[in-house]
């Protein structure tokens, strides 16, 4: 009997987490993982709570208990990084994050003996790298991303300089972060575990904001400053890795440093590439083949792979080779640029205009009605059966045939939804 109820606590856990754009498909590896994370009376209780940031006394009234004995529990778990801890005006706040970008990623953001990280390493790369529904679901079942690339800056010429704006410079982001910190590289970490592990820097992952506020605090992060964080990002640009960050434009909470080899965005951009489950930068390289010498230098450092050499003929019947970037699948990173000496790339701006959503909340707010999940967000508190009424209403809205679910989409994802949230959502 007690393997059933723990497997309904891990169950209900599973359910809570879907409830969110970014979920998690069940999987005997998702319970494994669950299982390390979550004792069972953790998972029954975590299960319970809302998706919006909650108080201590609203989680003691869920869970039928007194507000310091929520408390407690909430911060144990703020303290292993299940649920962020944030100060809003004053007030304690705590959410529970999705898996990713989350918890999942923060349980191996710091060498720890309370867990087995080794066990924990080998169920993450069973369910993200070789199930791969997670990473699917993640990268591909929204329009709207999750991610986004940013720019190596200093490969920019000085039109591409005056054309850039604040939001695509990871530079601009660091600067005007009102906390810094920064941990291990979860997916690095994971595969030294597998013996896998590629040479570039460990301790490079950025968090910012409250996010980092409540990772520094439990030391799962180290708060650098501003002069701090543009290093570590020109060492990552000198290490070829890809600036993967969240995809919107204001409050930016993470910058990841990826490599092509490791990194769950780029193996996922180097498998499902065509589909770009990490939205591109606003630029395309370009090769100018006057200067190329075909040393092949640029199709070493593509991370994920899009140049390659092609045989050509000329009108003359002559075969010759030629470096070929296949635009189709191109992040726009820079990368590629960088590593060639004789000026024979250069980025442009791309011609279709990219759309990047305005902060977090107008993020998932898209992912959810893309989802048919935004009942989830709007009737948050299942308790109540009014909410849970109005929630299977709308569900049943946002079910309706394809034509009029894009219809509504396009609607709640217009040009008004973007300034209300611009200024009314910080």
């Amino acid at each position: 009997m007690s393997h059933i109820a723990a497997k309904s606590a891990y169950k209900n856990l599973e359910e809570r987490i879907n409830r969110f754009p970014q979920g998690a498909p069940p999987s005997e590896s998702l319970y494994k993982i669950l299982s390390i994370l979550f004792s069972e009376k953790e998972a029954a209780l975590v299960a319970q709570l809302p998706i919006k940031p909650f108080t201590a006394k609203t989680a003691g009234r869920i869970w039928h208990m007194s507000e310091l004995g929520a408390h407690k529990i909430l911060e144990e778990l703020a303290g292993r990084a299940i649920l962020l801890d944030v100060d809003n005006n004053g007030v304690q706040q705590y959410m529970l994050p999705p898996p990713m970008a989350g918890f999942f990623e923060f349980s191996m953001m710091r060498t720890r003996n309370d867990i087995d990280q080794k066990l924990l390493a080998e169920l993450f790369h069973q369910y993200l790298n070789v199930e791969e529904d997670f990473i699917k679901e993640l990268f591909l079942a929204t329009e709207t991303r999750l991610g986004r690339v940013f720019v190596q800056e200093s490969v920019l010429t000085n039109d591409d300089e005056v054309q850039i704006l604040d939001f695509e410079r990871a530079s601009h982001i660091i600067k005007t972060a009102e906390h810094i910190g920064i941990s291990t590289c979860y997916c690095r970490h994971k595969m030294e575990h597998m013996n896998k592990v590629c040479h570039a820097p460990m301790d490079i992952c950025m968090t910012f904001g409250s996010t980092a506020a409540s990772l520094i605090k439990h030391n799962y992060a180290r708060q650098v400053d501003t002069s701090e964080g543009i290093e570590l990002l020109h060492l990552a640009y000198e290490n070829n890795l890809v600036q993967c960050g969240e995809n919107v434009r204001q409050g930016v909470t993470f910058i990841c440093n990826c490599c092509g080899c490791c990194c769950e965005g780029l193996i996922a951009a180097r498998k499902f590439g065509m589909l770009h489950p990490v939205q591109t930068t606003a630029f395309l390289p370009r090769i100018n083949n006057e200067n190329c010498n075909k040393c092949g230098l640029c199709i070493k450092t593509c991370p994920i792979g899009a140049i390659d050499r092609v045989e050509n003929r000329d009108q003359w019947g002559n075969e010759h080779t030629e470096i070929n970037i296949n635009k189709e699948v191109c992040l726009g990173c820079g990368v590629c640029v960088r590593s060639c000496f004789k000026q024979g790339i250069k980025l442009h701006r791309r011609q279709e205009k990219i759309i990047t959503p305005v902060n977090s909340v107008h993020r998932v707010v898209q992912m959810a009605i893309e989802k048919g999940q935004l009942q989830e967000l709007i009737f948050d508190n299942k308790a109540l059966g009014s909410h849970r009424a109005m929630a299977a209403i709308l569900g049943a809205i946002l079910k309706l045939p394809s034509a009029k679910q894009t219809m509504a989409s396009k609607q709640l994802k217009s040009v008004f939804l973007d300034k209300l949230l611009s200024k009314t959502v910080k």
